[in-house]
């Protein structure tokens, strides 16, 4: 899997789940967890992560929401 997205926007991470999952893209939100025991501080981005394969549509999906700006390039 791959990062497209790291934030600690909890709206951006929903808005962004309801797009991949609206035009039928996997994806899973990482280090959740992780970020709640950082006491929710912000120093833990989570990541949207989806299959390699997916990128590009999910980039294209993203990007036609208004997501361009959140999108991540490694």
């Amino acid at each position: 899997m791959i990062a497209i997205i790291k934030t600690n926007n909890p709206v951006t991470l929903n808005f962004a789940g309801a797009v991949l999952k609206s035009a039928d893209i996997a994806y899973f939100i990482a280090d959740t967890h992780a970020s709640i025991l950082d006491g929710s501080i912000g120093a833990i981005p989570r990541r949207v992560l989806v299959l390699e394969d997916d990128e590009m549509d999910a980039r294209a999906a993203l990007s036609g929401a208004g997501l361009e700006k959140e999108l991540w390039t490694q």
